[in-house]
């Protein structure tokens, strides 16, 4: 019979601690539960071979004799019998054959009955609980829909689940929402559900963290004597003031009139808006005479 390094089959080194050991084998443990992987024979042997290991390593004793005699555990079980012995005679009856309070019996590999002298350790009989399988899903948005909070049902797994959806949620922003995954296995608590959002941009507002940018069209003549507009905010429309000799490019901040903070009720990033001026096109001869009499004006 093969010698089993528990230490690899529990993806752990030798300098593990106690709750390196726990932690690794809660881990696997879940990853191949037979109630997780029904009818899946693999699945039931790696997990089979993950409690055995978490019989030996997580038990002091039993990890020191691992230890101590490795692949040389045939000629270490000879010394083992020798000590037991001399320690029965030594306490008057003390105790004998078994270590680590291992009973015979059960579903261990040969190379653990061998070692351990018996199948059953303490706690034995005792199925873990396990929380259930964590679901992982996309909800794909566009960015007017997560500019106000909104409530929203989901199938997920033919299971409706009704959220709210904060105002503000990034692109690629993952929630969890709690109890919302796989049934737990032995009474355990449900998995989490892990939403990632994938928000796509079909406006003409460039969003930079909270803040907006849009480009607004300008005509030449209001650029040169100034004015009053009406532009596009991501709710509405907004008068502005136009100042004369206005240059193509300026900017202008609109504070408060950008995108809504992540759960910061009423708190909003800035609007920017860039004029760009559009100059005229199929100038009648008219208007060229009068472009030529500014430009000749301009050079005096």
């Amino acid at each position: 019979m093969a010698f089993i390094d528990y230490y690899k089959v529990l993806e752990i080194d030798k300098s593990a601690t106690e709750a390196d050991i726990k932690k690794a084998y809660r881990k696997l443990a879940r990853k191949y539960h037979p109630d997780l992987n029904p009818n899946d024979k693999e699945a039931e042997r790696k997990f089979k071979e993950l409690n055995e290991a978490n019989e030996v390593l997580s038990n002091p004793e039993n990890r020191k004799k691992y230890d101590q005699y490795g692949e040389n555990w045939q000629h270490g079980e000879e010394y083992e019998k020798a000590r037991q012995q001399q320690q029965h005679y030594q306490n008057d009856g003390g105790q004998r054959g078994g270590f680590g309070g291992f009973s015979g019996g059960g579903d261990y590999s040969d190379f653990f009955e061998s070692m351990f002298g018996g199948g059953a350790s303490r706690g034995r009989g005792r199925t873990a609980a396990f929380k259930g399988q964590d679901f992982n899903a996309e909800l794909h948005l566009d960015l007017k829909d997560v500019y106000t909070t909104h409530k929203r049902t989901l199938t997920i797994n033919g299971k409706n689940i009704r959220l709210t959806i904060p105002a503000g949620v990034e692109n690629g922003q993952i929630i969890k929402i709690p109890g919302q995954g796989g049934e737990g296995a032995n009474g355990g608590p449900k998995g989490d559900l892990y939403l990632t959002f994938n928000i796509e941009n079909h406006t003409n507002f460039k969003l930079d963290k909270h803040n907006l940018y849009t480009t607004v069209n300008l005509d030449l003549y209001t650029a040169i004597l100034g004015g009053e507009i009406m532009a596009n905010t991501f709710d509405g429309k907004v008068k502005l003031t136009v100042k004369p000799g206005t240059q193509n490019g300026t900017k202008v901040k609109l504070k408060g009139k950008g995108f809504p903070v992540y759960k910061k009720e009423g708190e909003f990033g800035d609007l920017y808006i860039s004029y760009q001026i559009i100059l005229p096109t199929n100038l009648t001869e008219k208007e060229k005479e009068l472009f030529t009499e500014l430009a000749k004006l301009r050079t005096l």
